[in-house]
């Protein structure tokens, strides 16, 4: 019986690309928000 669940290596590339590029933009969002305050803050 094979397996219907196994995925290519293209598919499994994919996924972990698709993944990195939610994290690095979590990270890009977090840098940017912090940025953003601390301007706010100093233009005070």
């Amino acid at each position: 019986m094979p397996h219907v669940l196994a995925e290519t290596a293209a598919q499994e590339g994919a996924k972990t690309i698709y993944g990195m590029l939610v994290v690095g933009l979590v990270f890009l969002s977090v840098i940017a928000l912090g940025e953003l305050t601390h301007w706010l803050r100093h233009r005070r």
